[in-house]
This record gives structure tokens, sequence and C-alpha cells, in this order.
């Protein structure tokens, strides 16, 4: 088990653009995969893109069956998903509460797509295309962003829905500690 340390946000690393993957299943890539899923069940994440840990690489995971830093969220399925193209399947949006990795201790919230169609490829380079909506669906945007140098504060519209876990949700507070 590999956990690799964490970029936090006011490193420039997490405002690349991520470079997409042009080789598939070789032993560097499977490794990245290997260590981002222990990275991500060691700080209880929802999902983790290779930019996180500094790798500059259009590579996402997410999945999760229970999730103690989104008590309430649906499962969703465990996912490699690589060069992805994410596609709005309407105009819809919701307003949800959002954490991150690389923004330890704070939540806000976040306007996102309530449907979408995911595209893109596993590592063995086979072709992935799924819909999702809800936190599924969420989570798919959010790790997708990363890739673009976005992080989720970027996206708030009103700033005061943007704080502390420790003062607006204490009963997560030392989930979000990592």
């Amino acid at each position: 088990m590999t956990v690799r340390a964490i970029l936090k946000m006011g490193d420039p690393r997490l405002l690349r653009q991520a470079e997409p993957v042009t080789s598939f299943d070789t032993p560097e890539l499977n490794s990245l995969i290997e260590d981002m899923f222990d990275t991500m069940r060691a700080a209880n994440g929802a999902g983790l893109a290779a930019p996180q840990i500094g790798v500059n690489l259009q590579v996402v995971i997410f999945g999760f069956k229970q999730n103690p830093r989104y008590p309430h969220a649906e499962p969703v399925p465990e996912t490699v998903l690589i060069n992805p193209v994410l596609t709005p399947l309407s105009d819809d949006k919701e307003e949800g509460w959002e954490g991150c990795l690389s923004v330890p201790g704070l939540r806000g919230m976040v306007p996102r797509w309530t449907r979408l169609r995911y595209e893109g490829v596993d590592q063995r380079g086979q072709r992935i295309s799924r819909e999702a909506e809800g936190f599924h669906a969420r989570v798919v945007q959010h790790e997708c962003d990363h890739l673009a140098g976005v992080l989720y504060p970027m996206r708030i519209q009103d700033f005061t829905r943007f704080g502390f876990t420790e003062v607006m949700f204490p009963e997560l507070d030392a989930l979000d500690d990592d």
C-alpha cells in the first residue's frame, strides 16, 4: 500500500492543464492508479485526480459504497476514468456541498449539472461511456475539474455558503482534517 502526499490549494501544480494519457496498461500507469486508490481510501475520499498527487496526467478515480465524509450520499461505482469528456444531458444545475482533499477543513456550496454523460477509457484503454446523475455526477465533475486546474472554491457563487467544516458541519470535522 502506497499512500501519496496530497497537494493542497495554493500549490501551483493544482492549477495546470493535465496532459492526456497515451499509453495504457503499462506498469507505470497501473502503479499510479493503485497508489491513487490507496491514497483516496486512506483519506476517506470520494475521488482523486492524478494532479492532486503531483502527476500531471488526465487520470481520475472515484467510487465508494459508503463514505464517512459524505454520509448521506448514494454509492458511486468504483471507476478509473482516463482522458475524460463530460457532456451535460440537460441544462439543469443543482447546488450541493462539496469538500476536497486538496482543500482540507473547508466546505462550500457548488452548482453542478444534475445529469451528464462521461466518456473516456479505463487503464487498459477500454472505452467507457456512462450516464450519471445526483452525487455520482457531482463527483465526476469535481474530479474532472482538477484536470483543468479548477478547484471547487473557484465555482462557488455565494461565499456566505463557504466555510470551515468544524463550524458548519461539526459532526464531519474529524473526517475532514486529512
